[in-house]
C-alpha cells in the first residue's frame, strides 16, 4: 500500500506538466454560506459534482459519487453504511436534501445510500466545521444534495439498467415549462438480489441480502414577476433492505422497511436594490421498521419527523461588503415502539455572516447562536482571510467551530439503553490553511487542517450510560487536482490524516490514514471511456487498535456510446480485478451467553457489471 501511495507525487506532477486545458469546474457554490456565491469567492474547502459529472462517471449511488471527495471515507458494517469526513464520525457530518436535514433524530445519521442518483442534479460538500452557518452536526462538514432542476421546453428521459447480482434499474423523468413556470418530475425503481455479506454461513445468514428502492421526485418553480420566485420540491424514497442478523445464534430473515422523504417550499425575491430575501418551509421524515429478526426484541419501528422554517437575507451593502442574516427553527418528533422518555424538542437559531472582498484580500466572519429546548445553547464562530498572490494562486487561513447535538438515543433512550438527559453537545475547533492555484492550466487545491473535538459522547462502562467523556484530535492534509492530460480528463483526490483519541492515544477505528482516488475519462467522438482507481491504507477495526483491516486498491472501468441524438448506452465494471477486502467486522457468539464471541469480517462486493440504456426522445 505504501508503494502505491508513492505514485501520488508522480500523478500530480504529470497533471501539472501535461495539462493543456483544465477541466470545466462548477462556477457557483450554495452550501458554504447558504447563498449562491462564485466558487472562486468561497473561502471554505469544498467539492462539487454536477449532473454532467454524475453521468460522465456513471455513478449509481450518492456514496459512490462521494468516494471521490478528498478526506471522505466510507465503510459498511453489514448493510449499514458510514461516512467519515475528515476523520469525524458519521453523525458529525450534516446531510441536507434541498436544504432540509434528513438524518434520523434517533441514530443521528442520514441514509444517503437510499437516495436515488437519478433524482440528483448536484452534490456539494463543504469540508470542515460549518456550525456558524448551519448549527448542529456540522463538525466534519456539510453534504448537500440538490434534486433535479426544472428546464424550459419538454424533455422526457427513460433509463433501463441490468447488472450482476440480478440488478435491475428503471427510471423515468420529464422536465418542461416556459420562462415563467418550470417543472421536473421523475420516478425510479431499483432492485437487486444482493450478495451474502457475512462469512460464517450460520443459519439463514447464508442467504443473499437484496434490496428494493422506489423513488419519486418533483420540483416546480414559478416566476411571480421579474423580482420574485416561488418553488416547491419533493423527494421520497421507500423500500426494503435485507440484512444478516449477525448477533443471533439462530438468525432469521430480517429486513429493514424504510421510508426517507423531504419536502421544501420557498419564496425568494428582491425587497430592495440591495436586499434579497428567501423564506423556506420544510418537512423531513425518516421511518425504519425491522421485521423478521431471529430475536423478536430486535423487531420494531422508529419514525422521526422534522418541521423547519428558515428566513435568509442577503444584503449587498457595497460592491465590497456583503452581509447575510438568517434565522432557523425546527421541531423534531419521534414515534417508536420503544418507550423513549421524551418524544419532541425544538431548536431556534440566528446567524450572521459578513464578507469583505478587495483586490488585495478577502475576509469572512460569522457567528451563530442556537437555543435548544433540552441540551441548552451553543455559539459557533468562524473567520477566514484570503490573500491572492499574483493572478494564479491564493492562500486562505481560517478558523471554524462546530458542534453535534445529542440525539434522542443519547438523551432519552428507553430504560436499560443508557440514555443520559444531562449530556452537553460535542464541540470542535478547527484551524486550516488552504492553497489554491493554477499551474499550466491545471486547477489545484490543497488544505492543511487541525481539528480538536471535546465532550465526545461515548459509553461509560462504569455508569452503564453514555457520557461526555472522550476527546479527539484530527489533523491532516488533503489535495485535489483537476486537469486534462493529453486529451484525458483527470480528477485526483488525496488525503493523509491522523485521527486520534486524545485520552488513549489510539487511532480512531475504521479510518485509513492514507487514501487516493483518481478518475480518467476521454471522449472519442460518440464513444467515451473512463477508469477509476482508488487505494486505501490499512485501518484499525476496534478502538483499542489491536486488530486491523488490510489496505486495498480497486479499479473500475466504464464506457459509453452515444448511438444517436436520443440513445445512449453505458457499460461499467467495478472492482474489475475482483479484489477481496473488508470495511468492517462483526462479532458472532459461539454459544449461549456467556459464551465468548468470534470476530469476523463483513464481505464486500466482488467484480460487478452494469449495462444501461438511456433514451431521451426529441420532442
Amino acid at each position: 500500500m505504501n508503494r502505491l501511495l508513492i505514485l501520488v507525487p508522480i500523478l500530480l506532477a504529470s497533471g501539472i506538466t501535461l495539462a493543456n486545458d483544465s477541466v470545466d469546474l462548477p462556477n457557483t457554490v450554495v452550501t458554504a454560506s447558504r447563498v449562491e456565491q462564485p466558487r472562486s469567492a468561497v473561502l471554505a474547502a469544498n467539492t462539487v459534482f454536477t449532473r454532467t459529472d454524475i453521468e460522465r462517471l456513471q455513478a449509481r449511488s450518492v456514496p459512490e459519487l462521494l468516494s471521490r471527495v478528498p478526506g471522505l471515507q466510507q465503510n459498511r458494517n453489514g448493510g449499514i453504511p458510514s461516512y467519515f469526513l475528515r476523520g469525524t464520525n458519521t453523525n458529525q457530518t450534516l446531510v441536507l436534501v434541498d436544504g432540509q436535514r434528513v438524518a434520523s433524530t434517533t441514530a443521528g445519521t442520514a441514509r444517503i445510500d437510499y437516495l436515488n442518483i437519478d433524482n440528483v442534479e448536484r452534490v456539494e460538500v463543504v469540508r470542515g466545521p460549518r456550525s456558524s452557518v448551519f448549527g448542529a452536526d456540522a463538525i466534519g462538514g456539510v453534504i448537500q444534495i440538490f434534486t433535479r432542476q426544472p428546464e424550459p421546453g419538454l424533455q422526457p428521459t427513460l433509463r433501463l439498467g441490468v447488472g450482476t447480482d440480478h440488478i435491475w434499474e428503471r427510471s423515468i423523468g420529464l422536465t418542461g415549462g416556459n420562462q415563467d413556470t418550470r417543472f421536473a418530475l421523475g420516478a425510479s425503481l431499483d432492485e437487486s438480489r444482493g450478495f451474502d455479506r457475512t462469512t460464517d454461513n450460520v443459519g439463514n445468514d447464508r442467504d443473499r441480502d437484496g434490496n428494493r428502492n422506489k423513488a419519486l421526485y418533483l420540483n416546480v418553480t414559478h416566476a411571480l414577476n421579474a423580482d420574485w420566485q416561488a418553488g416547491l420540491s419533493l423527494n421520497d424514497q421507500r423500500g426494503k433492505n435485507e440484512f444478516d442478523d449477525a448477533f443471533d445464534l439462530n438468525p432469521g430473515n430480517p429486513e429493514d422497511q424504510f421510508r426517507v422523504s423531504s419536502y421544501q417550499a420557498h419564496l425568494q425575491g428582491q425587497l430592495t436594490g440591495i436586499w434579497n430575501s428567501r423564506l423556506e418551509l420544510g418537512r423531513s421524515f425518516d421511518r425504519n421498521k425491522t421485521v423478521g429478526s431471529g430475536s423478536p426484541w430486535n423487531d420494531g419501528s422508529i419514525e422521526t419527523t422534522r418541521h423547519s422554517a428558515s428566513w435568509l437575507n442577503q444584503l449587498a451593502l457595497t460592491p465590497e461588503h456583503n452581509l447575510t442574516l438568517g434565522s432557523d427553527w425546527h421541531k423534531d418528533r419521534l414515534s417508536s415502539t420503544n418507550a423513549y422518555s421524551k418524544t419532541s424538542r425544538e431548536n431556534w437559531a440566528a446567524f450572521a455572516q459578513h464578507r469583505w472582498s478587495t483586490e488585495d484580500f478577502s475576509t469572512e466572519v460569522g457567528l451563530r447562536h442556537d437555543d435548544n429546548q433540552h441540551f441548552g445553547t451553543e455559539n459557533s464562530f468562524n473567520a477566514a482571510l484570503a490573500i491572492p498572490v499574483g493572478d494564479w494562486q491564493q492562500w486562505i487561513l481560517s478558523y471554524s467551530e462546530g458542534f453535534r447535538a445529542p440525539t434522542f438515543n443519547d438523551l432519552y433512550a428507553p430504560p436499560g439503553w443508557g440514555g443520559n438527559p444531562d449530556l452537553n453537545a460535542e464541540t470542535s475547533k478547527n484551524w486550516e490553511l488552504q492553497w489554491r492555484g493554477q499551474l499550466a492550466q491545471a486547477d489545484i487545491e490543497a488544505a492543511l487542517f487541525h481539528n480538536t473535538i471535546k465532550d465526545l459522547i461515548a459509553w461509560n462502562t462504569g455508569t452503564s450510560q453514555v457520557e461526555n467523556i472522550n476527546r479527539a484530535r484530527i489533523q491532516g492534509v488533503e489535495a485535489a487536482i483537476n486537469a486534462t492530460l493529453l486529451g484525458w480528463n483527470s480528477r485526483t483526490a488525496i488525503a493523509l490524516i491522523d485521527p486520534r483519541d486524545r485520552d488513549t492515544g489510539h487511532t480512531l477505528q475504521l479510518r485509513a490514514k492514507r487514501t487516493i482516488s483518481q478518475d480518467f475519462d476521454r471522449q472519442f467522438g460518440a464513444f467515451g471511456i473512463g477508469a477509476t482507481w482508488q487505494a486505501f491504507s490499512q485501518r484499525y477495526s476496534n478502538p483499542t487498535n489491536d486488530s486491523t483491516l488490510s489496505g486495498y486498491a480497486i479499479f473500475d472501468l466504464r464506457g459509453s456510446w452515444q448511438a444517436n441524438q436520443s440513445m445512449r448506452l453505458e457499460l461499467k465494471a467495478q472492482n474489475l480485478f475482483d479484489r477481496d477486502y473488508a470495511l468492517g467486522t462483526y462479532s458472532r457468539p459461539t454459544g449461549p451467553f456467556p459464551a465468548p464471541s468470534q470476530t469476523l469480517a463483513y464481505a464486500q462486493p466482488g467484480r460487478t457489471a452494469l449495462l444501461s440504456v438511456t433514451w431521451t426522445p426529441q420532442l
